[in-house]
């Protein structure tokens, strides 16, 4: 129970001075467990915490709660792990305190289930949370310039921007009030998440957006090569907005550009709506088109315009702060779900990369397993179907070339022994582990067609 307990001392604190959740709880040199361990338990109970009390209160296990003394944020981790961990289980040996609650354990379980259903969702991580505001190590936020010029928007808040003092990397961001210009994406700044980015007035004005750094990767290498411009492009998993908000500010100054963008949830297009409104404003209000639809649906054929795609599809998210401790923290990763999940990722690329003219196609997760990376990566390289099309993966002076942390070399070795050639082809791949590289986990490999290929096939279907 020693874990439990300094779990509860964590949440009991007042004390928030000292820094985010994960920095108080890595520098408590008095902690006897991995604080990695402590950590994992106590952001995710915190995040789960308006479920687990919501049982608590229906399971009605605190009216016994005189028979033995437990505290209120004791009894949050212990049911916790009983409903909510992956492994299912209080991590103790015999304790009178893990006695009570086991003796519970049919009702919380029970209690469980009807909230399962009432969200109708089958597994906890798809009951809706929020993330955790004061994990983020880096608040990154970037210039929207669908609505705003660079020279424009410096001109209109210089007091915004005099407001911070500029340091030349992230690792000076230790303080509030200081600012970070980004080396790899254009119009990108970094700021201490303590900063009230979100009371300012551009921010109001949807004239910056909160988006994650890596986030922001798979409209960047879409867009970055000047020799390879897209005009009319799809955003397949569009929803909440970030991505194709981002993927609009390299192309809204093009005549007649257009972004497909589509999303099958109901709910999520609602909200992907909303954004796209804000970030475009009357001026480009065309330029980003919602459709309530599952891209697979999509007839190809209907969209000869399209040249470059972004594909982000339904993943682990295991990359996300608090889930990556937490992944690292199981004693095994459930394959089956990971395998049914690079099941489809395969299948929604395949479909994207038969679009007749597209010319590139990104494709990213916000996941840290090779499964649903480099492996769906192998697949659909090996695939006849993919092959015949022409593609393949870009060089990596197309993808981030500056950025450190690339695919994994190894993984490549099912379709290649020698060792340059599978390092080429991780090239063509981005990672970013998360927290280390100053935000989320990231992946993202880029696709692109081999233009004689392409040109034969359309000369030959022109010619007949």
């Amino acid at each position: 129970m020693k874990l439990y307990f300094e779990a509860e001392k964590v949440l009991k604190s007042k004390n928030t001075n000292n820094g985010s959740l994960q920095s108080r709880i890595f520098n408590d040199k008095s902690l006897k467990n991995d604080p990695k361990h402590i950590f994992a338990l106590v952001y995710s109970t915190l995040k789960y915490k308006p479920y687990i009390n919501e049982i608590i209160k229906k399971s009605k296990i605190k009216n016994d709660n005189k028979k033995i003394k437990i505290s209120n944020e004791l009894l949050l981790l212990l049911i916790h792990d009983l409903n909510f961990s992956s492994k299912g289980r209080i991590q103790s040996g015999k304790h009178p305190i893990k006695d009570f609650i086991m003796s519970y354990k049919t009702r919380l379980h029970s209690e469980l289930i009807k909230l399962k259903l009432r969200y109708k969702v089958k597994s906890i991580d798809q009951l809706p949370t929020h993330d955790l505001d004061d994990e983020t190590p880096i608040r990154w936020f970037r210039i929207n310039t669908i609505k705003i010029t660079q020279e424009q928007f410096y001109k209109k808040h210089e007091k915004f921007i005099n407001s911070f003092q500029p340091v030349i990397s992230i690792e000076d961001l230790t303080e509030i009030g200081m600012i970070y210009k980004d080396d790899y994406i254009p119009n990108l700044f970094g700021v201490s998440p303590k900063d009230k980015i979100t009371t300012s007035e551009p921010y109001k004005l949807g004239e910056i957006i909160i988006q994650d750094r890596a986030s922001c990767f798979p409209g960047h290498i879409l867009n970055a090569d000047p020799n390879d411009q897209h005009v009319k492009v799809i955003d397949a998993c569009a929803a909440p907005g970030n991505k194709t908000t981002h993927l609009g500010s390299y192309i809204s100054t093009k005549e007649d550009a257009v972004i497909y963008a589509f999303e099958r949830d109901k709910k999520r297009v609602e909200i992907l709506k909303k954004m796209s409104e804000l970030a475009t404003g009357i001026k480009h209000k065309h330029l980003i088109q919602v459709t309530n639809a599952d891209f697979t649906s999509i007839d190809p054929n209907d969209f000869p315009d399209v040249t470059g795609l972004v594909v982000d599809p339904s993943c682990s998210g295991s990359g996300i702060f608090g889930r990556a401790l937490e992944e690292e923290d199981k004693q095994e990763v459930d394959e089956q779900r990971l395998k049914k999940l690079a099941s489809f990722q395969v299948a929604i690329m395949k479909h994207a990369l038969s679009f007749p003219n597209a010319r590139k196609v990104v494709y990213s997760t916000c996941s840290i397993h090779e499964q649903e990376n480099e492996r769906v990566v192998i697949d659909l390289l090996i695939d006849d179907k993919v092959k015949e099309q022409g593609w393949k993966l870009a060089d990596k002076k197309f993808v981030i070339p500056e950025w450190k942390r690339r695919g994994i070399p190894e993984e490549f070795a099912t379709i290649s022994r020698d060792e340059k050639f599978c390092r080429q082809l991780a090239d063509g791949c981005v990672r970013s582990k998360p927290k280390e590289d100053g935000g989320i986990g990231f992946f993202a490999a880029c696709f692109v067609r081999d233009d004689t290929i392409n040109r034969e096939k359309n000369e030959t279907m022109n010619s007949s």
